[in-house]
């Protein structure tokens, strides 16, 4: 009689099944797990375009304010009036009656020299 060795029994459906079972549920981790690595890369680079949109949206704002005060600068530049001021401090004076040269050479006008106006 031997009495330090036992022996269990098994059904011999269990332990097949059980095997089959553990590559299915590995796969299943296996794509539950990329699936989840593939949105959370989606998402972080969804969010990174969408810094960066809001990024450009501030620049193209500012860009703009400043392309429309210099717009002002320069019609404040090219009115008359500021024209007219320019070219006195530069030492300039109205032009009397204009003269035109025509196209056989003939000139129509008398030309007169500009005199300045009294300070």
């Amino acid at each position: 009689m031997r009495l330090g060795r036992t022996r269990t029994v098994r059904p011999a459906g269990k332990s097949g099944g059980q095997a089959a079972r553990t590559p299915f549920v590995l796969l299943v981790v296996a794509l539950l797990g990329g699936g989840l690595i593939s949105l959370l890369l989606l998402n972080s680079a969804l969010n990174e375009g969408s810094f960066q949109l809001s990024r450009l949206k501030k620049e193209t704002t500012a860009l703009t304010d400043e392309q429309q005060a210099l717009q002002r600068d320069v019609d404040a530049h090219s009115a008359p009036d500021a024209l007219e001021r320019r070219a006195r401090e530069l030492g300039l004076v109205p032009g009397g009656s204009p003269v035109f040269l025509g196209t056989d050479g003939k000139v129509s006008g008398a030309a007169t020299a500009a005199e300045a106006p009294p300070p």
